[in-house]
């Protein structure tokens, strides 16, 4: 028997369909704060902003690592336009601890030519993806 209470959720990138199947529950940040989506949402258009992604199944829960995009909620299906998003095993955690300690250092330096927003997005990926391997 179907749970009533699952929507379709679909994760796209601009390179392959990242996830689709039924979920209870969504999670994941906003340009206006962190957002749960469950089914029967009002319909809005969000933008994304860089941190974990938690899929409720019913099977349990799933964390990736997603970057930015776009998402359409509407009341049973959410659609994300990720410009990138990994699941644990995607991700190198050599590489994104390398990534934190050069955006922190920039955030730190605070040179004229820093571009401040552009470092501090740089760390909420690497924080992302450090928080998803573990």
């Amino acid at each position: 028997m179907a749970d009533n209470n699952l929507f379709t959720l679909r994760i796209i990138t601009p390179d392959r369909v990242f996830y689709e199947g039924e979920a209870s529950m969504v999670e994941f940040n906003t340009t206006e704060g962190e957002i749960g989506i469950y089914k029967q949402h009002v319909p809005t258009t969000v933008i994304i902003s860089p941190g974990i992604l938690t899929i409720t199944e019913e099977g349990g829960m799933k964390e990736a690592a997603l970057h930015a995009g776009f998402a359409e909620i509407l009341q049973d299906e959410v659609v994300i336009l990720a410009e990138i998003i990994e699941w644990p095993e995607e991700i190198d955690a050599g590489r994104a601890e390398a990534a934190k300690e050069r955006a922190e250092e920039r955030i730190r330096s605070k040179t004229p030519e820093t571009d401040i927003l552009r470092a501090e997005t740089a760390l909420q990926r690497a924080l992302a993806r450090i928080h998803v391997i573990k």
